[in-house]
């Protein structure tokens, strides 16, 4: 056991695209993700999420504390600033006065003429992508990914299946075209992480979430082809999903074709520890000791709480034939 205490900052990727071609090995698979914690001092760690990794932690403090605020320097340079006060969080992951500070948050609103930061207005003014994305229940949303990070966005939404519709020349223009496809089209700009959890529980065939993301693809593409903004290409390009989530995907493989379940306890306190399976997103694929059968653990709710970690091991439920 280790006394350090961490907040959890959350799951990243990262990592280097994964390749359409690999197959579910990780030494194939360039997709990969861990989760960041952050000591007292300020000093990252980070946590493989790998297929076969062992998470064991301890939630040590109640609530959430903020997580500090980020300065953004130029498109590939931004600095971490932790919080002066290690204060409990108010706004999200955010207290109020970090909220305030973090220069991300200006990005929203750059293409209705924000005021941006020069740093952030050099982040903006790269080139930007459009997608719609599809996840296990199929629901469906439009997003955008700056240049650098045009695989990794999607990989931590946690999407099914995805199609990029538009190369933008800026942030700005990609942010009125996703506006233009909420208004037109209908499509969210948001999944809540607990609709998504409750999904891949029983995800759909993959035949059939393909063919959703393909026909609300088409009917982007058809809208872009028609509109008067400038500054950008149409683009037909499927994302290739990291193989390290196939698992959860493909006939739930993992746990022999047995009903997944929801992890069985709030993240919010006590001990935890199992071995993951699988990641989608920030949804882990995960085995208990003492049980062969799978359950999907959503570890957004672990972000911006303390814990140590350890070999501990998650209870399972009292009465097991609920389950099953």
């Amino acid at each position: 056991m280790t006394d350090t205490r961490y907040l959890v900052h959350g799951v990243f990727w990262d990592g280097p695209a994964a390749d359409a071609a690999s197959t579910f090995k990780e030494a194939g698979d360039g997709g990969g993700a861990v989760l960041r914690l952050q000591s007292p001092e300020g000093e990252f760690r980070e946590i493989g999420l790998g297929r076969g990794q062992r998470l064991g932690f301890q939630v040590v403090e109640p609530g959430r504390f903020c997580l500090g605020h980020t300065r953004v320097k130029s498109a590939g340079s931004r600095s971490h600033i932790l919080c002066a006060s290690a204060a409990p969080a108010i706004r999200g992951k955010q207290c109020e006065r970090c909220f305030v500070l973090d220069e991300f948050r200006l990005m929203h609103d750059f293409h209705r003429g924000g005021r941006v930061t020069p740093g952030l207005r050099d982040y903006l003014m790269q080139e930007h992508w459009l997608y719609v994305a599809t996840f296990a229940g199929g629901a469906t949303k439009v997003g955008t990914a700056s240049g650098p990070r045009k695989w990794n966005r999607l990989a931590e939404q946690g999407a099914a299946v995805a199609r990029y519709v538009a190369r933008a020349q800026d942030g700005r223009v990609v942010r009125i075209l996703e506006d233009l496809v909420t208004a037109d089209v209908g499509l969210t700009q948001q999944v809540r992480s607990a609709a998504k959890a409750e999904a891949l529980l029983q995800p759909l065939p993959a035949t059939a979430l393909n063919a959703m993301n393909a026909r609300e693809a088409g009917e982007v593409r058809t809208l872009l082809a028609r509109t008067a903004v400038e500054g950008f290409d149409t683009v037909e390009e499927q994302w290739a999903r990291p193989a390290h989530a196939d698992a959860l995907y493909l006939d739930n493989a993992f746990c022999g074709n047995k009903p997944r379940h929801p992890y069985p306890h709030p993240l919010d306190t006590g001990q935890h520890g199992f071995e993951i399976a699988a990641l989608s997103g920030v949804h882990a694929l995960a085995r208990l000791d003492g049980s062969d059968a799978g359950f999907v653990v959503n570890l957004s709710q672990l972000a911006a709480r303390t814990i140590v970690l350890g070999d501990y091991a998650s209870d399972m439920p009292a009465l097991q034939e609920a389950l099953f």
